[in-house]
């Protein structure tokens, strides 16, 4: 078997990149315009070769803090807080501004721990993204740090930029950092550390090997970077962690500057369907010989094709898929709770509305999260 390759940041079709506060924000002179717009001819050129890009941004709280003058050290929740209220307008009009230039449009996403553990609210941010990123748009995506408590906090962008990737479907995440890669021991405080260009495994011997936070301003440190590797590439997404305060960072990482890649053992379609084919289902869908010729040649499975729903369920929830036999085809996450379902069986997605009273998706199992 041949060795893992490292990825070429130029191929990806889906590329999730993370900007730490220290990257982005300067503690005397704010917010850093020459390397945000550099950034930003790196997303150009990302987008004119076909890659759709969502940016996981921290600064938020950085940038407001010093607009509102609050001390150095540690800030209570509720400072940080208001500092977030303030500073994510400014960091949201800091993108919009840096890519227009480019033609190109701007999105705010902001989002809690929360929005990734409940079932509905994943699937709504998933389609919410899909929708935006088959626009078009960049993504800029932060913490909701107005709202989040210390309890649902992700509590670090590493961790978050890793969920949203999963939740994209994104085939590499890069995560502009303080340090160079991953090494053996702290760089700052033991010399004879080393860097790995490629990790294929995270063994305990590497999770050992994570130190903490260096910067003063970001929060997360190799610890949070693992943990965040480690959901990437259990959803079969790459990640780098690389030194981002170059100009053209990404330019720089395809050119072959320090990094340290953790490599996916398959891509992001694949692992979602082993995770989907892996939950134990909540209903069943019965479906008509039409639907399972449409389901064979990669359609979503709409309400008309269904003759009966059985169980009780959730909206996105796991359920089985059957045939008109009762043979079992698939599973699938479902878009509408089984009393929803039960109503709209067997008409066409034209009537939801009518039935239901407000207009939901046209698919009762869309095809992303099916396995057949």
């Amino acid at each position: 078997m041949s060795a893992p390759q490292s990825p070429d940041v130029r191929a990806a079709r889906r590329l999730v990149v993370k900007i730490g506060s220290a990257l982005l924000v300067d503690r005397k002179s704010g917010l850093k315009q020459g390397w945000l717009s550099a950034l930003a001819m790196d997303v150009a050129e990302a987008k004119v070769r076909g890659t759709d890009v969502v940016l996981v941004s921290s600064g938020s709280i950085a940038l407001g803090r010093k607009v509102l003058g609050l001390p150095e050290g540690v800030l209570t929740l509720e400072q940080s807080q208001a500092a977030a209220a303030v500073g994510q307008i400014r960091l949201a009009r800091a993108y919009e501004e840096v890519l227009a230039p480019h033609g190109i449009t701007t999105a705010q996403v902001l989002v809690t721990l929360e929005d990734t553990e409940d079932r509905r609210r994943y699937l709504n941010s998933r389609a919410t993204m899909e929708t935006l990123l088959g626009l078009g748009v960049v993504p800029i995506v932060n913490e909701n740090d107005t709202v989040a408590t210390d309890e649902i906090r992700f509590g670090d962008n590493d961790r978050l930029a890793a969920q949203i990737a999963v939740t994209v479907g994104a085939d590499q995440l890069i995560l502009l950092s303080d340090v160079d890669g991953f090494y053996t021991a702290n760089p700052k405080e033991d010399p004879t550390a080393t860097r790995f260009d490629l990790v294929d495994t995270i063994t305990p011997e590497i999770e050992a090997m994570a130190g903490d936070p260096i910067s003063g301003l970001s929060k997360g440190g190799m610890k949070t970077k693992l943990l965040a590797a480690k959901t990437a590439v259990a959803g079969g997404c790459a990640m780098a962690v690389m030194e981002g305060s170059t100009l053209r960072p990404l330019t720089a990482l395809a050119q072959g500057a320090n990094r340290t890649w953790f490599v996916a053992g398959a891509d992001p379609q694949l692992a979602r369907k082993r995770w989907i084919n892996a939950m134990k289902p909540k209903g069943e869908l019965l479906l008509d010989a039409g639907a399972v010729t449409a389901l064979r040649a990669g359609k979503s499975l709409l309400p008309a094709g269904v003759t009966r729903v059985t169980g009780t369920f959730g909206r996105g929830e796991p359920v089985a898929i059957l045939s008109p036999e009762g043979a079992v085809l698939g599973k699938g996450l479902v878009r509408y709770t089984s009393a929803e379902a039960k109503q709209i069986a067997g008409h066409r997605s034209g009537e939801i509305e009518a039935i239901l009273g407000y207009q939901g998706r046209a698919a009762l199992v869309h095809r992303d999260d099916m396995v057949v």
